[in-house]
């Protein structure tokens, strides 16, 4: 990792060049210095356990009708969610936030209560619910107008309102919710609607994500199709009905592909081939010299010293090929044979087609980030800290140009690197700082398990340790996840087994 600030520094200054050339138009250990009497918190924030099992049987005694009991469990929810904020308030970081999926056996009475009861006995402040996934959205039956199904479709529970539910329990407990989306990955659900086949994203090969990502599941769409943006639109705005405080949205780029797939070579390799894409490339010819190579690049893949000859033909009132961004070079094409021409025309029609598949990532974020916005309501970017790489002559598959994400939004970089201690973690973060504007609300995503290590990560304190020994300047960090806590727990809700 020694060389990586050098690379990325290029890397950087690689894709600054590239979009203004295409769209010219201390302390390890927390301090939490003297506690006030009748404190329960511990290192981190979070509650004893003597604390969290007490709460605990007043919650099951509740349940059974114990009046008493519900009194007093009421009382001790709002003294522990004093008391986290209070620790919060002292102590790095002032945001502790963990990423949360409900289940449709998560209605019966009393499981809210016991996940986020569990969230705050562990030092947490907020929460990311997870509210689109897998084509699967958390708006109950009788209220949802999108075309994804609901999570919950028991039957007895049309009206059962499991995301409304969870931000007022939430509240109560001193957290803020926040509404985590999946966003251009729609779900295998998308995929099944007759009506909806042109929305699909697709390569040059003639594949959509179906057949290119090992699950089966996602799907992702063509950011350009107008149909997609008005689903998608619709449902943020159906989230946002329920006053979330705030709006996350995730899987904001193109499919990760594996092999020597992971890298995008050539044009063929771009989700660049549905309907709504290409119109909208073949719009960015600037005159009719432009949009002939523009078409024969896309359909070929490259272009001949032939085809620059035709095109010169075809069109002799016009001067240079030109679309949006392109600079030609000052010497007259009268005098530069199209042999000569061919390689730069060639790298710049590639670079178009790059960018134009980015652009179209980067107006989706603006769109789905829209209603948040009007509504005052803060949004955020979930990505990849390396999913905007170049890697030699190619592209990461992902195409995530994170780096041109709005600094309005909050930045959640996942720095999920995996190398058994913390110090390929840390160099994930410093990318990010070293590109975010000063202003930017840069709240890392950790994955992991306190007191444990898990999938070759370290545990979180190693984890948090070593992000606060060189950032002690962010204000927030998230845990990846709910389910890595509490694995035999959410096994449980999940299947209905409690």
């Amino acid at each position: 990792m020694s060389n990586c600030p050098l690379k990325f520094a290029k890397t950087k200054l690689f894709w600054q060049r590239l979009f203004a050339i295409v769209f010219s138009s201390s302390l390890l250990i927390p301090n939490f210095g003297n506690q006030p009497a009748g404190a329960q918190v511990t290192q981190y924030c979070q509650l004893s356990s003597t604390a969290a099992r007490e709460k605990e049987n007043l919650r099951l005694s509740a349940l059974k009708g114990n009046q008493d009991a519900e009194k007093r469990y009421q009382q001790l929810v709002q003294e522990h969610a004093q008391e986290m904020q209070n620790c919060r308030n002292r102590n790095w970081p002032q945001v502790q936030a963990i990423w949360l999926r409900l289940y449709p056996c998560d209605i019966k009475a009393g499981a809210i209560e016991q996940v986020m009861d569990r969230i705050v006995n562990r030092g947490y402040n907020q929460v990311y619910l997870e509210v689109f996934y897998d084509g699967q959205v958390l708006l109950p039956v009788a209220a949802n107008p999108t075309v994804w199904p609901s999570v919950v479709r028991n039957r007895g529970a049309e009206k059962t309102d499991l995301l409304l539910t969870a931000i007022k329990k939430g509240r109560q407990r001193g957290l803020k919710v926040y509404a985590w989306m999946f966003t251009v990955n729609f779900g295998y659900t998308y995929a099944q609607l007759k009506d909806r086949q042109g929305a699909i994203a697709r390569n040059g090969k003639g594949q959509t994500s179906l057949y290119v990502v090992d699950d089966g599941s996602q799907v992702f769409i063509d950011p350009y199709n107008p149909q997609a943006k008005r689903d998608y639109y619709q449902m943020v705005q159906e989230i946002l009905r329920r006053r979330p405080d705030g709006l996350l949205l995730d899987y904001i780029r193109y499919p990760r592909q594996a092999g020597s797939d992971s890298i995008a070579t050539k044009v063929a390799d771009l989700w660049l081939f549905s309907e709504a894409t290409q119109q909208a490339l073949f719009r960015r010819a600037l005159n009719y010299k432009g949009l002939d190579l523009i078409r024969r690049f896309l359909s070929k893949g490259y272009i001949t010293a032939g085809d620059i000859t035709e095109v010169d033909k075809l069109y002799p009132q016009e001067g240079e090929p030109m679309w949006q961004g392109r600079i030609p070079p000052s010497a007259q094409k009268s005098i530069v044979p199209a042999t000569n021409r061919q390689p730069l025309l060639q790298w710049e029609l590639w670079q178009l087609s790059v960018a134009h598949a980015m652009q179209g990532i980067l107006d989706f974020v603006a769109l789905a980030s829209y209603p948040a916005q009007q509504l005052k309501i803060p949004a955020g970017v979930v990505f990849f800290p390396d999913g905007n790489q170049t890697l030699g002559q190619g592209y990461d598959s992902r195409l995530q140009p994170w780096d041109r994400f709005p600094s309005t939004l909050q930045w959640h970089p996942m720095s999920y690197a995996t190398c058994g201690n913390a110090n390929c973690i840390v160099p994930q973060v410093q990318r990010v700082l070293s590109v975010a504007k000063p202003g930017t609300q840069v709240i890392p995503a950790l994955a992991g398990k306190w007191g444990a290590s898990i999938s070759n990560r370290p545990p979180l304190e190693v984890q948090m340790q070593a992000l606060r020994q060189f950032a002690p300047q962010l204000k927030g960090v998230s845990h990846f996840a709910y389910s890595w806590q509490y694995p035999e727990h959410d096994g449980d809700r999940k299947f209905c087994r409690s």
